[in-house]
């Protein structure tokens, strides 16, 4: 059973993120109204987007809420958490 779900889970991570590659989809849920979709992001760190310089200090992290689009007659609920990285840069 495990493996179904670990399958259903890397299914719904190539179908919601094709072109993103460090994104775990951690829970799908599904009831009569709404599928809650519990995602993260796992990479190990990023760019400063003003000097460029590499950092994997993480500052803090928030939850997104991409559109989210009917399946089913359901509505689809993306719950992104992303993570804010600090620039060790002193420049």
């Amino acid at each position: 059973m495990f493996r179904a779900v670990e399958e259903v889970l890397l299914r719904l991570k190539e179908l919601l993120f094709p072109s993103i590659a460090d994104v775990a989809v951690l829970s799908v849920d599904v009831n009569i109204a709404i599928v809650p979709v519990n995602a993260q992001c796992t990479a190990d760190g990023a760019a400063c987007p003003v000097c460029g310089a590499w950092s994997n200090r993480v500052h803090g992290s928030y939850l997104r809420f991409p559109s989210d689009v009917p399946s089913g007659g359901r509505r689809v609920v993306l719950q992104l958490r992303v993570r804010r990285f600090s620039c060790g840069n002193s420049g």
